[in-house]
């Protein structure tokens, strides 16, 4: 076992030693297990010139080991702030399910902060997708979705106003779907979808503590209860808390 010693930050660290794996990748390891087993996710990453004089490397060796763990999505890097480490990203698999459900199935604490909810008049794009009439109102709900408190997507959701009648009278920090369905008497059987990354807009940026620009995964989606058009939504999500599986089969 290589000898142990304390770092410039009190963790205890290892020598790199010379040898035929990549110092970056010796680093990569260590920074690693530190990230997982004495920081909690969010905690700061110790910086470059504190690595550097720790393990004995170069800044160039530095920022290897850590751009490798930030594209592997066990680090973030926040701009003019530092590196800190990653929460623990929520996987999905394809199939359909409010987002209450898909977090409590994986032993998350959900919670939710309702930003609006309205009757008011729908977009284009939804009036088409609920087979209302142009210049239709529609039930709209946006919502900040966290998990165990930490943010992981932004909801921006329209109801069809005459089948979801009732919405806006109701609990709307759970579960819309358990709503929908126990209580309005439509139950969300199917739904068609499409997913893209792009970089997230101002508010989402801000509202998910990534920033403009920073990759994300948006979803948009219209769900159906039965034949009846009951919903389209456009949700953000932090691609790095939030992760899509799925079985391909021939």
């Amino acid at each position: 076992m290589p000898a142990t010693r304390p770092s410039a930050s009190g963790a205890t660290s290892r020598h790199i030693r010379n040898s035929q794996v990549p110092k970056h990748e010796q680093l990569r390891s260590i920074i690693l297990k530190l990230a997982k087993d004495e920081l909690a996710p969010g905690d700061r990453l110790p910086g470059e010139r504190t690595l550097m004089d720790a393990y004995g490397v170069s800044r160039i060796t530095v920022r290897a080991a850590i751009g490798r763990l930030v594209s592997e999505g066990h680090l973030v890097r926040v701009p003019a702030k530092g590196t800190f480490v990653a929460d623990a990203t929520v996987q999905s698999t394809l199939h359909l399910a409010s987002f209450t459900q898909e977090m409590e199935a994986q032993d998350h604490t959900p919670s939710t902060v309702v930003l609006t909810a309205e009757l008011t008049e729908a977009p284009e794009n939804t009036t088409e997708a609920l087979g209302l009439p142009a210049g239709t109102e529609a039930i709209h709900l946006r919502r900040l979705r966290l998990a165990d408190g930490r943010p992981v997507s932004v909801d921006d959701a329209w109801y069809h106003p005459e089948h979801a009648r009732g919405l806006l009278d109701i609990d709307l920090t759970g579960s819309v779907y358990k709503a929908l369905a126990s209580q309005l008497g439509h139950q969300i059987d199917r739904a068609r979808q499409t997913v893209r990354a792009e970089g997230a807009p101002v508010e989402v940026g801000t509202l998910l503590g990534t920033g403009t620009g920073a990759p994300v995964l948006i979803f948009d989606r219209t769900s159906y209860s039965g034949d009846l058009p009951i919903e389209h939504t456009r949700s953000w999500y932090r691609s790095d808390r939030y992760a899509l599986t799925m079985e391909v089969r021939l």
